[in-house]
């Protein structure tokens, strides 16, 4: 079991110090190989100093040695640099007795001519001479053949670019490294944000074992936790609502025998225990809906669903009874669209905003729906990029809502004001449950303030 630590600091700290390290090792290493060296054939320094070199080595190894050391001379000339020499005596004789090229002594003969480097490059192959004088002052001639393969001579840019490269390469790894449980931390923080409780991040991260690591560890910890508590929630909601249905039947049959045994004078006070009774078992029921939706166990069976006749039957039904209240409900627009989804679902979501704004619309005011069918160019209807979705839209003429409390009126049981919600008879479950079923269809619920007032609700949908 390796027991060393393995911090982030240590890791950053190791990466980079390895970055400048090879940084100054490559530098160290391209100023070695740039510099002259006078002891031993300078490949890396000009070429015409490196033949001028060449050729004083070759002529005091014929004057020392004669022909046979000039030969040695030569032929490590070659073998150390590829480079194939001559070389002549003022009376142009080639003094290696090597097979040479058919036009070396005519280069020899220009260069004694002129007294200067000559280059002939009508060959094959091409050759080059020039003049070497030995120390005694006897004048020759050295004609090589340039090297037949591309010499291994460096140029400081090279090196320079594959050093920022090397450098480049390191620092890009490092930033994945460090970027990778960042980018995955983001995303599964993001999908909890968006309501899947079991969303983790330590399993895609392997074997980690720094900072991040334990920073994704905390995280799945706490989702963990938060989904133990809000699943208990839901648990609970849904036992309380199935316990209170029982003593709930028995109130109302409790209060049917109380009423045939009553006289005239408490009518009053039975028919209003009635109506809290009939709105006790209707929150019951919308406890018992948004249970169900957020467990997903609503039977999510989908078969295709007329969205156009769905909201022209609801805005009839609701402006039925709006009508009572001096309110109206009118469809400006509506188009033909089909789409797949849970009718029941559906019908309630679309009802649910429609009878909310019906609540606080003012008087003599009308609840106005628009429904169209519109691209989706970045999914947020819940479809694929360039996808078509369906947008019901519902605005109201009445006190709309702070806009500091525009994402929170789809929480249960929030209150924008205490007073008019509950004058309204509104329990805070209806955006709550019409939230949950467009997002089990993929789609998403909005709020928004309007310009000249009142409240906009905006659902959007998949098509097809």
């Amino acid at each position: 079991m390796n027991d060393l630590p393995q911090s982030l600091f240590l890791k950053i700290f190791l990466w980079f110090g390895l970055v400048v390290v090879t940084v100054i090792v490559g530098t160290f290493i391209v100023g070695e190989l740039l510099r002259p060296d006078p002891t031993q054939p300078p490949m890396r320094r000009p070429l015409d100093q490196t033949l001028n070199e060449y050729a004083k080595q070759a002529v005091h190894a014929y004057e020392a040695g004669g022909q046979t050391a000039l030969l040695t001379q030569l032929d490590r000339f070659e073998r150390e640099t590829n480079i194939r020499g001559f070389l002549f005596n003022n009376q142009l004789q080639e003094l290696s007795g090597r097979r040479m090229a058919p036009n070396a002594p005519i280069i020899a003969r220009r260069v004694i001519e002129s007294r200067r480097p000559q280059v002939m490059e009508e060959g094959p192959p091409p050759l080059m001479g020039r003049l070497a004088v030995s120390d005694s002052g006897v004048e020759y001639v050295f004609v090589n053949e340039p090297p037949h393969r591309s010499q291994p001579l460096f140029h400081p840019f090279m090196h320079v670019l594959a050093i920022i490269l090397t450098g480049g390469l390191f620092c890009y790894w490092l930033a994945r490294y460090l970027t990778s449980p960042v980018a995955k931390l983001r995303a599964a923080t993001r999908e909890f944000a968006n309501g899947n409780l079991s969303a983790r991040v330590a399993p895609s991260l392997g074997g980690r074992r720094d900072e991040l690591a334990s920073l994704a560890a905390d995280f799945d910890e706490m989702a963990e936790k938060i989904q133990l508590l809000v699943d208990s929630q839901r648990r609970l909601l849904g036992d309380i609502s199935h316990e209170l249905r029982s003593p709930l039947a028995r109130l109302n049959v409790a209060l049917e025998l109380a009423r045939q045994r009553s006289g005239s004078e408490a009518l009053s006070a039975l028919e209003r225990i009635q109506r809290e009774a009939e709105l006790l078992n209707e929150m019951i029921g919308q406890l018992l809906a948004l249970t169900r939706l957020e467990s997903g166990a609503e039977g999510m069976k989908k078969t295709s669903v007329d969205i156009d006749s769905l909201v022209r039957e609801i805005a009839r039904d609701a402006d039925y009874e709006a009508r009572a209240r001096n309110r109206s409900v009118t469809i400006v627009n509506t188009e033909k669209v089909i789409i797949d989804g849970v009718p029941n679902l559906i019908r309630r979501a679309i009802e649910n905003v429609i009878r909310n704004a019906v609540h606080y619309t003012a008087e003599s005011t009308a609840v106005e729906i628009n429904m169209s069918e519109e691209a989706d160019p970045d999914g947020t209807g819940g479809g694929k990029s360039n996808r078509e979705r369906v947008v019901v839209t519902v605005r109201d003429h009445g006190p709309g809502v702070p806009d500091t409390a525009l994402h929170k009126i789809f929480r249960p049981f929030y209150r924008a004001d205490e007073a008019r919600d509950r004058e309204a008879g509104g329990v805070g479950l209806g955006l709550a449950i019409a939230e949950r079923a467009i997002r089990l269809h993929g789609g998403s619920v909005a709020a928004e303030n309007a310009a000249d007032g009142g409240l906009i609700v905006r659902i959007t949908l998949p098509a097809g």
